[in-house]
């Protein structure tokens, strides 16, 4: 794997993480205990049986909470922070082994911004969600992220490029959708 598209699936797999926080770390592992994904040394315990099945009961623990009506805004305080250090982690899985300070300075702005700028806008859409629908349309958002999270882990994998492109796109198209209400109800007062 090059460089570039090492860079590029894990930027992507962090956008995941964004969405939710262990289903990336899951479909890594499932993909390195198999053999289609090589880890940067450090890593290799990802592609593990154990790893595996940790990942798989946290995935089912997390998804499954998310259904939860007041559980879900909590999870969503914590996974902020959790997110963008996974998100780190993640995209420093990819990165060649170089000078440690390049390697997670550039897993930290590239993996943990994009992983916590995702988990931010998901927090938005959760909150809108319960302002709109008084928590009953949580479960939608929860599902969409959920599917969003495992599409774009495997298009991380398969087409790591499209991927990051998609999630950029997401980015920002959400970005100027929040600029564009905070500013609308600027003019209003």
């Amino acid at each position: 794997m090059d460089t570039l598209e090492g860079i590029s699936i894990g930027i992507a797999l962090s956008a995941a993480c964004g969405f939710r926080i262990f289903i990336p770390p899951l479909v890594m592992s499932i993909a390195a205990v198999f053999g289609h994904l090589p880890l940067a040394s450090g890593f290799a315990w990802m592609g593990t049986y154990p790893a595996l099945i940790a990942f798989a009961v946290a995935t089912a623990v997390e998804v499954g909470a998310y259904y939860i009506p007041l559980v879900d805004h909590l999870l969503d305080t914590i996974a902020t922070p959790t997110a963008i250090a996974i998100g780190t982690a993640i995209t420093a899985a990819f990165l060649p082994d170089t000078d440690p300070l390049l390697k997670w300075t550039l897993a930290a702005i590239a993996g943990g911004g994009t992983a916590g700028t995702i988990q931010g806008l998901t927090g938005i859409a959760r909150i809108s969600s319960t302002a709109l629908t008084i928590g009953l349309g949580n479960s939608v958002v929860a599902t969409i992220e959920s599917f969003g999270a495992f599409v774009l882990s495997i298009l991380a994998l398969v087409l790591p490029f499209l991927a990051v492109s998609l999630a950029v796109v997401l980015i920002v198209v959400s970005l100027s959708k929040i600029i564009q209400i905070l500013y609308s109800k600027k003019q209003v007062e």
